[in-house]
């Protein structure tokens, strides 16, 4: 069986680090199982998230929405993707337009071969995050974005990430574009938060349902601790994964 993991959301909550109980258990299960992470985020805030040793003990990280690939501490590839400034410019043009005053810092964030949009701004504290997620809820305002943008940017795509910001790279390259590294004899079960249209999990959870493989499972949750209830509950036959 292979597992595969979203980050925010999923495993840690939104931006921040691992739960320590979790981190222990979730260890010993990278140790015994097949585990890849498939994240939008960059190596450097991934490990911030989850530390060295359950990054290392995966069987290989996707950052960037798999745009990047690393095995432990080699970069197997990466995508040298830059967003064109006629993209650059309507994000600031919606930037400047957005009826949500807290700014942080670092709206347009490139990573590579992919962007991450935010009105808040990478650098919002709890507090602030929490502000904009209740204005998102109410205005809708990153689905409005990602609309307007994919529109006028049909070879670009624009997909809901985290709770504050926007994940935009060529269309196609989502995280829908790691299945080619699996075989279609192999068993996957992959954990997502955002797996409904227009989220940055969708596209992964349509390509493996679509990509005739042995054994599909997906499963879409709320929190990390969702996540660990099930892996739990799936494992209390197998392991007695103490803490």
């Amino acid at each position: 069986m292979i597992y595969l993991f979203d980050v925010d959301g999923t495993l840690t909550p939104s931006r921040q680090g691992i739960n320590k109980k979790f981190a222990v258990w979730f260890s010993k299960f990278c140790e015994r199982e097949t585990v890849y992470i498939v994240t939008g985020s960059d190596r450097p805030k991934t490990i911030e998230q989850i530390g060295h040793v359950i990054y290392n003990r995966c069987k290989g990280v996707y950052q960037c929405s798999g745009s990047q690939y690393w095995l432990k501490e080699s970069l197997i590839r990466s995508s040298d993707w830059v967003l064109p400034d006629i993209a650059e410019q309507f994000l600031l043009q919606c930037l400047a337009e957005e009826d949500f005053h807290i700014r942080t810092g670092i709206h347009i964030e490139t990573r590579p071969g992919m962007v991450n949009y935010s009105v808040l701004g990478r650098n919002g504290n709890t507090e602030q995050r929490e502000k904009f997620i209740e204005y998102d809820k109410k205005t809708n305002s990153r689905k409005k974005t990602a609309d307007a943008f994919n529109t006028l940017f049909p070879e670009l795509q624009a997909t809901i990430g985290g709770e504050t910001g926007l994940d935009i790279a060529p269309k196609g390259a989502d995280k829908g574009q790691i299945v080619k590294d699996f075989a279609k004899t192999n068993e996957i079960i992959f954990f997502g938060d955002a797996m409904f249209e227009g989220g940055n999990d969708y596209a992964l959870k349509v390509a493996l349902e679509h990509g005739n493989f042995k054994k599909v499972k997906c499963i879409e949750v709320n929190t990390w601790q969702e996540t660990w209830e099930h892996l739990k509950e799936e494992q209390s036959d197998k392991f007695n994964y103490s803490v």
